[in-house]
């Protein structure tokens, strides 16, 4: 099979290295659903204190959810939540070298707006911005509002987002653009200024559709999971589907990281999390993914795997079984990145960057490649 190029976009996995970052936590409560966790409070001086960290420590970049309704509980989990991109462009400010990646929905906002919004983010940030496009899953969060597209299912959705999103394309590179489609209409419609450099777009579609329109439009994908072997599947599926259109597609896993002096230290601080489970806000999390026991009928392994408190895969232990963990998801995944979630960011950044981001470089350099292809 062809060997297709990424297209550059000055990060460590142009030339075949590893693209690590952060996954802010721009919503009070981080990543765990736990009456023990440590407080985030998700405002912006918290998070203004990650991104500089994060450049510090030499990740490669930094990236907002969007979020409009939270899951209660008793910590109120992610009942408030900055914008992600207003965020973004004052954390653009700040640093100087780390990428910073926004958020939009693509049943929130029009094309013509977007293509504007990442234009100025593009200036602000001196060519280091990015887009995570997301379709919009949760009918709960964009009804409150009056946002969700009654009748447009979910591969629908997929169908407008590639609409939105060649629109978007079109207005960062074209003097004006005229469409007629099925979701946006366009009448000699101008942009400008043009990014000076098209921003890095990235997508977490784990459906047949949502992948199609990952290899189709999209510089990366996010998969689910955490078990190297899981990944590898997944990313050789995505890296296949992208190959089929003769392009390149990265793909990244989310990861939360459990430190303590010693893997019991670490596991310990993790069941002391689990015990303090918030069940309300699981509640409020299993209601809007769809997975609510009593409409299932039963407890599904989603459930179960909630149940842990962590919303995202985790690795728990000592610095050096941390480094492990993760060296093996790389090595047997063949996945292109890792976006890092902690406890807690004030501690868990420099740590990371400290003891374990310099082996992971050592054991994972890029190496030169000879073309690049869009």
């Amino acid at each position: 099979m062809t060997e297709f190029q990424p297209t550059p976009f000055d990060i460590p996995s142009d030339t075949g290295g590893k693209d690590i970052g952060i996954f802010l936590p721009i919503a009070n409560g981080g990543w765990i659903l736990s009456k023990n966790k440590p407080e985030l409070d998700g405002s912006y001086a918290y998070n203004r204190q990650c991104a500089i960290l994060a450049e510090e420590a030499g990740f490669d970049f930094v990236m907002s959810m969007s979020k409009f309704r939270g899951y209660g509980g008793e910590t109120d989990h992610w009942n408030s939540s900055l914008d992600p991109v207003v965020l973004m462009a004052a954390l653009a400010e700040v640093t100087s070298k780390v990428k910073v990646w926004t958020t939009i929905h693509t049943i929130l906002q029009n094309p013509a707006v977007v293509a504007k919004i990442l234009a100025t983010l593009d200036q602000v940030s001196k060519g280091r911005s990015g887009l995570n496009v997301v379709t919009g899953s949760y009918k709960g969060e964009f009804s409150q509002m009056g946002a969700w597209p009654e009748g447009v299912d979910h591969d629908a959705r997929y169908d407008l987002a590639k609409e939105w999103v060649t629109a978007v394309k079109r207005l960062w590179t074209e003097d004006s653009v005229t469409m007629d489609g099925k979701y946006f209409t366009m009448d000699e419609c101008e942009s400008w200024p043009k990014p000076e450099k098209r921003p890095f777009l990235v997508c977490a579609g784990s459906s047949k559709k949502g992948m199609r329109f990952t290899s189709e439009e999209m510089d990366a994908i996010f998969l689910s999971g955490g078990e190297p072997a899981e990944l590898a599947e997944a990313s050789r599926a995505a890296k296949d589907d992208a190959a089929e259109l003769d392009r390149y597609v990265r793909t990244y896993s989310m990861m939360t990281v459990v430190f303590g002096d010693t893997d019991e230290e670490a596991e310990a601080i993790a069941r002391h999390y689990t015990d303090g489970l918030d069940e309300g806000a699981l509640h409020g999390m299993l209601k809007a993914y769809g997975f609510l026991d009593e409409e299932i009928g039963k407890e599904n392994a989603f459930v179960k795997k909630s149940r842990s408190g962590f919303m995202a895969a985790h690795v728990v232990g000592s610095t050096e079984t941390v480094i492990e963990k993760l060296s093996e998801i790389f090595e047997v995944s063949n996945t292109d990145g890792l976006m890092m979630i902690f406890p807690d960011y004030m501690t868990g950044i420099p740590k990371f960057g400290k003891e374990v981001l310099p082996v992971l470089r050592e054991r994972f350099p890029g190496k030169v490649k000879l073309t690049a292809h869009g």
